[in-house]
């Protein structure tokens, strides 16, 4: 059964166990109730509007056809979305998206980070590195899942689950270790958008999207010379614990407090030199020295997350949805709100 026709089946299987309806411009909201339907739907025009004007500097035109929303309340379920739409020459449409989770997770972090994946998809009309799109969409979130993303990040470096920079800003697809992705993404995300805000942000993915010269990319827009410069600044920022970073501060090579990066915290992933080894007075937030060791967990893989497809007429259908929380082998609970994209074998799309 190929992606269209599964979709289809999906939809109206979750929609004949949904009891109410609500519509508004650009949303068609199934949910258990009208009182909970009309809340997201009136919460999701609010997002897609505001959100587009903190992102893009305006709101985006209505959506040639409406986005419907399944939505799932329940306080013993992991909150998480997931949302599907089509790239076809330039062009996106086909809105899906299914949240589910308690109510006020839903509203507050889940909701507001499937539309933000919608805004950035109609303002790229193409896919994002993976660390860029899933970082921008969970810096929206509730200040109590970015607390998450940002408590795992340390644990993730500190056994060695940490991806290096070169690695990170090529991969084209989720690695099976998903969790740590996120986790960095957000952090990254997050320390660039400190440096001049979310516009400035996504003018650096476009500028590094056009070529595939992220170390170029990186100069130009944040004066940081180089992905190993700023994978080093970056540690130590983590190490200080994320502090609030005065504006420009991270491009001019300097820490919040002042200070320039200490090497000793260093995992030097940019190349095949070997790394000398963290002092030992170090709590190190990174416990390995090569490209291959920051990839090395120790723990059983992940299953692959959903993955895209393509009509007959070969256009790209991109399926968004979070790991469930229930099938991750590690101990982590209710990880994150995050989306999960990962291509189709043998697909071409461009980053």
């Amino acid at each position: 059964m190929d992606a269209l026709v599964w979709r289809a089946v999906v939809v109206v299987g979750a929609l004949s166990s949904l009891g109410a309806s609500y519509r508004t411009a650009n949303f068609v909201v199934q949910a258990p109730t009208p009182a909970v339907a009309e809340q997201v739907g009136r919460a999701a025009e609010d997002y897609r509007r505001d959100l587009a004007i903190e992102w893009l500097g305006k709101a985006m035109p209505n959506w040639a056809q409406p986005c419907p929303i399944t939505v799932e309340i329940g306080a013993q379920l992991g909150a998480g979305g997931a949302t599907s739409f089509v790239f076809d020459h330039g062009e996106v449409f086909g809105w899906q998206m299914n949240i589910q989770g308690p109510l006020d997770r839903v509203l507050d972090s889940v909701l507001p980070h499937e539309v933000t994946h919608t805004i950035i998809a109609s303002h790229f009309r193409c896919p994002l590195p993976r660390w860029a799109d899933e970082g921008a969409c969970t810096t929206v979130e509730h200040e109590a899942e970015r607390d998450k993303q940002q408590k795992m990040l340390v644990t993730f470096l500190r056994t060695g689950r940490g991806i290096a920079f070169s690695e990170m800003f090529v991969m084209r697809d989720y690695p099976r270790d998903i969790l740590p992705l996120y986790a960095q993404g957000h952090s990254l995300a997050t320390f660039l958008i400190a440096q001049g805000g979310r516009k400035k942000f996504l003018s650096f993915v476009h500028d590094g999207l056009g070529n595939e010269q992220w170390a170029a990319a990186i100069e130009r827009h944040y004066g940081i010379p180089s992905l190993g410069q700023l994978q080093n600044i970056w540690l130590d920022w983590v190490r200080q614990g994320s502090p609030p970073l005065p504006e420009h501060a991270a491009g001019e090579g300097m820490l919040a407090d002042g200070s320039r990066p200490t090497n000793d915290l260093v995992v030097r992933a940019q190349s095949a030199d070997p790394a000398p080894a963290p002092a030992a007075s170090d709590e190190a937030l990174i416990a390995a020295a090569t490209p291959a060791q920051w990839r090395a967990t120790g723990a059983p893989p992940v299953d692959p997350p959903a993955v895209a497809s393509a009509d007959p007429s070969g256009r790209v259908i991109l399926q968004w949805t979070r790991p469930d929380a229930a099938r991750q082998r590690a101990p982590i609970e209710d990880a994150s709100t995050a989306s999960v994209y990962a291509p189709r074998p043998g697909s071409t799309m461009r980053r």
